[in-house]
Protein backbone atom coordinates (compact mmCIF):
# COMPACT_ATOMS: atom_id res chain seq x y z
CA UNK A 1 0.00 0.00 0.00
CA UNK A 2 1.18 3.16 -0.80
CA UNK A 3 1.56 6.06 1.34
CA UNK A 4 0.09 9.45 1.61
CA UNK A 5 2.13 12.34 1.21
CA UNK A 6 1.10 15.84 2.88
CA UNK A 7 -0.23 15.81 6.14
CA UNK A 8 -2.99 14.57 6.39
CA UNK A 9 -5.35 15.33 9.67
CA UNK A 10 -7.43 12.56 10.60
CA UNK A 11 -10.96 14.33 10.80
CA UNK A 12 -13.52 10.77 11.75
CA UNK A 13 -13.11 9.66 15.23
CA UNK A 14 -14.44 5.96 16.13
CA UNK A 15 -18.48 6.87 16.37
CA UNK A 16 -18.39 8.94 13.13
CA UNK A 17 -21.51 8.40 11.13
CA UNK A 18 -20.79 8.55 6.96
CA UNK A 19 -22.44 8.35 3.82
CA UNK A 20 -21.83 5.25 1.86
CA UNK A 21 -21.58 6.30 -1.66
CA UNK A 22 -21.46 3.04 -3.78
CA UNK A 23 -24.09 0.81 -4.86
CA UNK A 24 -23.45 -1.85 -2.58
CA UNK A 25 -26.89 -1.26 -0.82
CA UNK A 26 -25.76 0.99 1.98
CA UNK A 27 -26.13 4.30 2.94
CA UNK A 28 -25.45 5.17 6.61
CA UNK A 29 -22.35 3.55 8.06
CA UNK A 30 -20.45 4.24 11.03
CA UNK A 31 -16.87 3.79 12.05
CA UNK A 32 -16.22 1.17 14.50
CA UNK A 33 -12.05 0.14 14.25
CA UNK A 34 -9.45 2.54 12.39
CA UNK A 35 -7.18 -0.70 11.10
CA UNK A 36 -3.40 -0.10 11.13
CA UNK A 37 -2.91 2.63 13.69
CA UNK A 38 -0.81 3.14 16.41
CA UNK A 39 -2.36 5.22 18.80
CA UNK A 40 -1.82 6.71 21.91
CA UNK A 41 -3.22 6.57 25.20
CA UNK A 42 -6.48 7.08 26.19
CA UNK A 43 -6.78 8.92 22.91
CA UNK A 44 -9.77 8.07 20.81
CA UNK A 45 -8.84 6.66 17.66
CA UNK A 46 -9.54 8.42 14.80
CA UNK A 47 -9.34 7.93 10.37
CA UNK A 48 -8.75 10.06 7.65
CA UNK A 49 -8.74 10.18 3.43
CA UNK A 50 -7.18 7.02 2.28
CA UNK A 51 -7.59 5.19 5.78
CA UNK A 52 -9.26 1.31 5.70
CA UNK A 53 -11.85 1.30 8.51
CA UNK A 54 -13.79 -1.29 9.95
CA UNK A 55 -17.36 0.35 9.66
CA UNK A 56 -21.00 -1.09 10.97
CA UNK A 57 -23.92 -0.65 8.07
CA UNK A 58 -26.65 1.44 10.46
CA UNK A 59 -29.17 2.00 7.05
CA UNK A 60 -29.51 0.39 3.89
CA UNK A 61 -30.65 -2.72 2.59
CA UNK A 62 -32.13 -5.42 5.30
CA UNK A 63 -29.64 -7.79 3.95
CA UNK A 64 -26.28 -5.35 4.59
CA UNK A 65 -27.79 -4.09 8.36
CA UNK A 66 -25.87 -4.64 11.33
CA UNK A 67 -22.94 -6.02 9.36
CA UNK A 68 -19.34 -5.27 10.33
CA UNK A 69 -17.57 -4.59 6.79
CA UNK A 70 -14.42 -2.64 5.57
CA UNK A 71 -14.21 0.19 3.84
CA UNK A 72 -12.32 3.04 2.44
CA UNK A 73 -12.71 6.97 3.52
CA UNK A 74 -12.42 9.04 0.50
CA UNK A 75 -14.32 12.33 1.47
CA UNK A 76 -13.81 14.10 4.80
CA UNK A 77 -15.22 17.84 6.00
CA UNK A 78 -12.09 18.67 8.20
CA UNK A 79 -9.50 20.27 5.97
CA UNK A 80 -6.37 18.92 5.52
CA UNK A 81 -2.96 19.95 3.57
CA UNK A 82 -1.46 18.47 0.59
CA UNK A 83 2.18 18.19 -0.17
CA UNK A 84 1.97 21.04 -2.60
CA UNK A 85 0.52 23.44 0.05
CA UNK A 86 -3.15 23.31 -0.72
CA UNK A 87 -6.01 22.71 1.34
CA UNK A 88 -8.76 20.48 0.33
CA UNK A 89 -11.92 19.90 2.51
CA UNK A 90 -15.22 18.37 0.94
CA UNK A 91 -18.78 18.96 1.67
CA UNK A 92 -19.17 15.80 3.42
CA UNK A 93 -17.79 12.34 4.60
CA UNK A 94 -17.39 9.49 2.59
CA UNK A 95 -16.49 5.76 2.44
CA UNK A 96 -16.36 3.10 0.11
CA UNK A 97 -17.36 -0.77 1.02
CA UNK A 98 -14.00 -2.69 0.30
CA UNK A 99 -12.83 -6.51 0.40
CA UNK A 100 -10.12 -7.46 2.42
CA UNK A 101 -7.41 -6.75 -0.67
CA UNK A 102 -9.47 -3.32 -1.23
CA UNK A 103 -11.03 -3.86 -4.16
CA UNK A 104 -14.65 -2.27 -4.23
CA UNK A 105 -17.58 -4.62 -3.58
CA UNK A 106 -19.66 -2.13 -5.54
CA UNK A 107 -19.24 -1.84 -9.43
CA UNK A 108 -19.96 2.54 -9.07
CA UNK A 109 -18.93 5.55 -7.44
CA UNK A 110 -20.79 9.02 -6.83
CA UNK A 111 -19.40 12.03 -5.85
CA UNK A 112 -15.96 13.08 -6.15
CA UNK A 113 -12.97 11.15 -4.08
CA UNK A 114 -10.01 12.23 -2.89
CA UNK A 115 -6.37 11.87 -4.62
CA UNK A 116 -5.15 10.55 -1.60
CA UNK A 117 -7.77 7.64 -1.88
CA UNK A 118 -7.42 7.23 -5.74
CA UNK A 119 -3.69 6.87 -5.58
CA UNK A 120 -3.58 4.40 -2.82
CA UNK A 121 -6.45 2.32 -4.13
CA UNK A 122 -6.49 1.91 -8.06
CA UNK A 123 -9.88 0.10 -8.03
CA UNK A 124 -11.43 3.01 -5.97
CA UNK A 125 -9.59 5.26 -8.92
CA UNK A 126 -10.96 2.90 -11.78
CA UNK A 127 -14.88 2.85 -10.39
CA UNK A 128 -14.35 6.95 -9.57
CA UNK A 129 -16.79 9.88 -11.38
CA UNK A 130 -14.87 12.71 -10.55
CA UNK A 131 -11.07 12.68 -8.83
CA UNK A 132 -10.30 15.80 -7.02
Amino acid sequence: MKGIAGRTMRGLPVGARLECIDNTGAKVVQIVMTLKLKGTHRRYPKAGVGDMVIISVKKGAADMRRQLLKAVIVRQRRPFRRSDGTMVQFEDNAAVIVTDTGETKGSMIKGPVALEAAERYPKIASNASIIV
